[in-house]
């Protein structure tokens, strides 16, 4: 599959190698001639290369939204007409005084995203947890992999980034339309909140057992 990461940084470039290492073409999109994050990720694996970013979104079927959820809008309204019919993976969270979500909870950062680029197909995904857990996903001894929850309206495009959940080494759970985003930003909080400020370890992750 061609995909392209808009953003390489603490989330973006562990994704995109992993997703490179499983074989997929992944590009990530420089904004800049000399980024420390792109030319840091281009570090970590052979297997990824960088293109402007009109190129590589252009070029992509899915394209991964990692960047500060304050970057969006002058990012997507130039790509809009790009990102038309391809698959749009939202990573972002708008955070706000407090930890407070950021739109206030009027709606999803990701509805928001959306309204961006209206005919992209978004789809939630990769924000429940901070990048330790992209990193290493990994938890040995246990019978479950790390759920992944994510959300979006166009079911092609939901099998698609769950086959990407998988090749990242989580357990895929679809929770439904993007509506939910809303939700998936609030357990994003409740992450933040727990590790971030009372001590819990960034190992923590979300399991989904069923009978």
């Amino acid at each position: 599959m061609k995909i392209a990461f808009v953003g390489a940084g603490n989330v973006g470039a562990p994704l995109a190698v992993r997703l490179a290492e499983a074989g997929h073409g992944v590009v990530l999109a420089r904004t800049k001639e000399g980024s420390a994050s792109v030319a840091a990720a281009l570090a970590r694996s052979g297997r990824l290369r960088a293109l402007p970013i009109e190129e590589a979104v252009s070029g992509a079927e899915v394209v991964f939204l990692a960047t500060p959820f304050q970057a969006n809008e002058g990012l997507l309204r130039p790509l809009a007409g790009a990102l038309a019919g391809k698959v749009l993976v939202d990573c972002t969270n708008p955070v706000g005084p407090g930890l407070s979500h950021g739109l206030r909870s009027e709606r999803s950062g990701s509805e928001w995203v959306q309204s961006l680029a209206p005919e992209a197909r978004v789809v939630k995904a990769f924000s429940i947890y901070g990048f330790e857990n992209f990193e290493d996903p990994a938890y040995p001894g246990y019978p479950v992999k790390p759920a992944m929850l994510f959300c979006g309206d166009d079911g092609a495009a939901k099998a698609k980034v769950g086959g990407l959940i998988e090749a990242c080494g989580f357990e895929p759970v679809d929770v439904g339309g993007l509506v939910q985003a809303l939700h998936l930003e609030h357990m994003t909080l409740l992450w933040v909140r727990m590790v971030r400020m009372h001590g819990h370890t960034p190992g923590l992750v979300w399991g989904a057992l069923r009978r």
